[in-house]
């Protein structure tokens, strides 16, 4: 029986092997085969799913994705058009796009309540000059200091 034993195979990809179990379980791997006495070996191939599975998580999808895009890929036929690759990219591309976008928004808000000298929240949201979004629910708290 050839192919690589559980830590080989860990070594291979640059995973441990409480992942590699968990991988089994989620159905992310392919149940292996065992020896005789019962020490799993994968197929030489189960080192490129597993650095596949990483570089996905890398890009933002998450393990349930993951596992789809896998499912989808061994059946390829009968599968529509909305559950390939290239349609999932689109989607966590817009998806990564948006948090990108939120997360300019936020930047740019701490800028402000930084060039703004804020120092404390709540007296920073009674202020007309506060740029940090919640200033609008505070409307009609009495004035204190104006900002810097």
């Amino acid at each position: 029986m050839t192919g690589l034993r559980s830590s080989q195979l860990a070594a291979a990809a640059g995973v441990n092997l409480q992942t590699l179990r968990y991988y089994e379980r989620r159905g992310l791997l392919a149940e292996p085969d065992r020896t005789l006495g019962g020490h799993r070996i994968y197929a030489a191939e189960t080192v490129t799913v597993l650095k596949v599975i990483k570089a996905a998580q890398r890009l933002g999808f998450t393990l349930d994705e993951v596992a789809e895009l896998i499912e989808t890929g061994r059946h390829r036929h009968g599968a529509g058009p909305d559950a390939g690759l290239q349609a999932r990219a689109q989607a966590k591309l817009a998806e990564v796009q948006q948090k990108i976008d939120d997360l300019q928004l936020i930047a740019g808000t701490l800028r402000s309540a930084i060039d703004a000298g804020c120092d404390d929240l709540v007296t920073c949201a009674g202020q007309p000059c506060c740029p940090i979004p919640f200033a609008a629910i505070t409307v009609g708290a009495p004035d204190a200091e104006l900002c810097h």
